[in-house]
């Protein structure tokens, strides 16, 4: 039997945090570049979304590609937007968004609500929404969540919002995904009795 030298005691950590230039989230930071960076969030695949919220003058809403489950119990998810969207004040107003996963045929949806140039109200063309809980939900969506607003924190560019789910629908099909600045599907078949 090998006996291991004893640990050596922990020492404490400096961490310094030098003050951000306002309106510059993308500043010189130590580490990597931005576009280093950029580059290796291009390579995580994920689920295409998008989060819709009641504004002053009607719906609103953003395509997000980070969105993840953050707790069964209590039902929570998390989803980051980008810092000063329309769609993040609204959220912030109202204390409620919803959040649509995307169908693999909803490439379009997903285009047209990234796009900086088309309207909300060009955005939410055909998709039909209805109000659940003050929030518009396109029905259409491979599944869909309506979100209480527990938390808001900024990190950088953008900022985490945590939502409680207070409304699920799940419906059939197959995953809207993004990699590598680009829409996929899934290639292996569905599982037998998945919608």
């Amino acid at each position: 039997m090998t006996t291991l030298p004893p640990l050596a005691p922990e020492l404490p950590v400096r961490i310094s945090r030098r003050p951000r230039p306002a309106g510059e989230p993308l500043c010189d930071e130590p580490g990597p570049g931005a576009a280093r960076c950029l580059g290796l969030y291009a390579k995580l695949a994920a689920g295409v979304t998008v989060v819709t919220a009641r504004g002053e003058e009607g719906p609103l809403g953003m395509t997000v590609s980070a969105v993840t489950s953050l707790s069964a119990r209590p039902a929570l998810l998390l989803a980051c937007l980008r810092d000063g969207s329309r769609t993040l004040a609204a959220i912030r107003a109202n204390g409620a968004f919803g959040v649509h996963l995307l169908r693999e045929e909803q490439h379009d949806l997903a285009i047209r609500f990234a796009s900086p140039a088309v309207t909300a109200a060009e955005r939410f063309a055909g998709t039909e929404p209805r109000e659940v809980l003050g929030v518009p939900v396109f029905t259409g969506a491979l599944a869909w969540s309506v979100c209480l607003l527990e938390d808001v924190r900024r990190y950088g560019d953008h900022q985490l919002v945590v939502g409680r789910l207070a409304a699920v629908h799940v419906g059939g099909g197959r995953p809207l995904l993004w990699h590598d600045r680009r829409f996929g599907s899934l290639t292996e078949p569905a599982p037998e009795g998945a919608g």
